[in-house]
């Protein structure tokens, strides 16, 4: 068949991906950009480097599960808050170690971007939420989980 000649009537058009003779696309983003990260793969790369700083000063932080949550839940049984008494979202919670389930450490994603306007503001952001809620799981000051908490 000639492909100069129009396609038949109830024939598919042929298609071409060089329309205007320019030659394929180049990449779209240089071979070192990564393009499949996303927010809430970048925030957890964020919460992963916290952890890794902390675990070379406390080792046992391997046995404690962190987590990256969206957005806090709400348990709205009663009618009430999770958090009576606080007026703000959390940023991370944290809890104990039981029979059949690690120490965990929660960081919320959503909130902590709110409150950060870029990617260095949030990278303080988040190893300050991780060094408070390991303070809190261990029963220690932040600043003695880490001598730098609060000073960047």
């Amino acid at each position: 068949m000639d492909s100069s000649l129009p396609p038949e009537p109830g024939e598919p058009r042929p298609r071409r991906r060089d329309r205007h003779g320019r030659g394929m696309r180049g990449p779209v983003a240089p071979p070192q950009v990564p393009l499949s990260t996303s927010r809430s793969d970048s925030f957890r790369d964020l919460v992963a480097d916290s952890v890794e700083r902390l675990e070379r000063r406390w080792p046992q932080l391997s046995e404690v599960d962190f987590l990256v949550l969206d957005v806090p839940r709400v348990d709205s049984g009663d009618g009430g808050d999770e958090w009576p008494g606080e007026t703000s979202v959390p940023l991370g919670s944290s809890s104990s170690a039981e029979k059949e389930r690690p120490a965990r450490i929660v960081v919320f994603r959503r909130p902590v971007e709110i409150r950060s306007k870029n990617r260095d503001e949030r990278a303080l952001l988040v190893h300050e939420v991780v060094v408070e809620q390991v303070a809190e799981l261990l029963g220690l000051a932040p600043e003695s989980v880490d001598p730098r908490y609060g000073q960047d």
